[in-house]
């Protein structure tokens, strides 16, 4: 089985659903408010934002990715930092639930879980807006301190929701290592991500649509593989040569998480062994899937209903 770390944010999942006329609004009042899959971060929790949240579930997009890997067949492990609030939520519990090892998640004692308030439109379509809580207390010392288990792994999944330093010293680092792991870089949210794709410890890298245009002339010179989400349109893979993935039809209740699931997918297929096309094939349909169901982590398949799926439907991966 192959060794999967994610290293990255974990967080308790706000969920709203909104009508056109509060994304208006939510636009008119914030200008740095989300568009339509995008993730921005703040410090703290804006006046006008909802009080109670309709739905609150367990996400991260480091936790969301773990959790994807293991429902592909990792050995997955999570590194990251939970707050004072994560036996109310079980964050824990729920993380390991398909399969995540979590014993190096870490409690910070000062500061709540982090927290993301996901509004969702009348499409499924998310705007997310996070506040790192705990995220934001992973240091260099924390990341050091469980090097070994990073170096060991085949595939190590990052993202930009915890704070950059320490992951820009850490592929720093494995840019040296002779056998280091395969890195797959989710740059959200994209502001700061431009700093990580100079390293060359970087070798695939899965933008969606709003941060492909904020970082298009960093992805020009990334020398890696570049793979490009794009909701219900066709994944778009730039690598040796550019190819095409076409997901399949499915009705959407909700798209929130559904690119971490295709990075864990991803990363976790490439780790097998898997050839590029059928790791972004599996890894695509299993976004897919994942989007009929509320919540990041709810509708995460296995990779025997993935594979089921693409088989009644005639997908091949």
């Amino acid at each position: 089985m192959s060794r999967i770390v994610s290293l990255g944010s974990i967080n308790v999942d706000r969920v709203e659903n909104v009508t056109a006329a509060e994304l208006d609004e939510f636009e008119a009042r914030y200008d740095w408010f989300p568009e339509r899959g995008e993730t921005v971060e703040v410090s703290g929790v804006p006046a006008a934002f909802p009080e109670e949240a309709d739905t609150v579930f367990h996400g991260g997009k480091g936790a969301n990715q773990a959790a994807a890997a293991a429902s592909a067949g990792g050995d997955t492990r999570m590194l990251g930092k939970v707050g004072t609030d994560h036996r109310e939520f079980d964050v824990r519990g729920r993380l390991a639930e398909p399969g995540v090892d979590t014993t190096a998640v870490e409690t910070d004692g000062s500061v709540p879980t982090g927290t993301a308030y996901v509004f969702v439109d009348d499409d499924g379509e998310n705007r997310i807006v996070v506040r790192p809580g705990a995220n934001d207390a992973i240091d260099w010392t924390y990341v050091r301190d469980h090097y070994g288990t990073i170096v060991d792994a085949d595939c190590l999944l990052i993202q930009n929701e915890i704070p950059t330093a320490p992951v820009s010293r850490l592929l720093s680092e494995l840019s040296t290592e002779p056998d280091r792991p395969t890195v797959v870089l989710d740059p959200a949210p994209a502001e700061g991500a431009a700093a990580l794709l100079d390293d060359d410890a970087v070798d695939y890298v899965t933008p969606n649509e709003s941060e492909y245009a904020a970082l298009e002339s960093e992805l020009d010179a990334f020398d890696g593989v570049v793979v490009r989400k794009r909701g219900g349109d066709d994944v778009i893979v730039d690598a040796e040569r550019e190819f095409t993935v076409s997901p399949p039809t499915v009705p959407v209740t909700d798209t929130t998480g559904a690119g971490d699931v295709l990075n864990g997918f991803l990363g976790a297929r490439l780790a097998a062994g898997d050839p590029l096309p059928e790791a972004v094939g599996v890894a695509t349909v299993a976004a897919s899937l994942a989007t009929r169901e509320r919540g990041a982590r709810n509708g995460v398949p296995t990779l025997a209903r993935v594979r089921e799926f693409a088989d009644a439907n005639v997908h091949k991966v």
